[in-house]
């Protein structure tokens, strides 16, 4: 079992940034494979950046190199640094792990929101 505990959401201007942090509590963090993705309202949820056990990263195309994900196996902690945050960027961002045996566990959520 893995409990995930996201922070660092909020409200923020168009052009500003923000860090998400999700601290997951369980063990073997540093094998399990960890992803940020996100939810508008009235759309799908949406992969936006994952980081492997072995470290391979892979951003979605709308990150257009704005977005810095990141892990640190000694804290059981991943963050998504954000900049040049748009309005559509504005979702609820999840963190995801997909464990070595392949479970999958969610946080609860964290709210970004950009205003114009």
């Amino acid at each position: 079992q893995v409990q995930l505990v996201e922070s660092g959401g909020g409200l923020v201007q168009t052009g500003g940034s923000l860090r998400l942090s999700c601290v997951a509590f369980g063990r073997s963090f540093a094998s399990h494979d960890i992803a940020w993705y996100r939810q508008a309202p009235g759309k799908q949820r949406e992969l936006v950046a994952s980081v492997e056990s072995g470290g391979s990263i892979n951003y979605a195309d709308f990150v257009q190199g704005r977005f810095t994900i990141s892990r640190n196996n000694a804290a059981n902690t991943v963050y998504l640094q954000m900049n040049s945050l748009k309005a559509e960027d504005t979702a609820v961002y999840y963190c995801k792990v997909t464990t070595a045996w392949g479970l999958i566990f969610w946080g609860q959520g964290t709210q970004v929101t950009v205003s114009s």
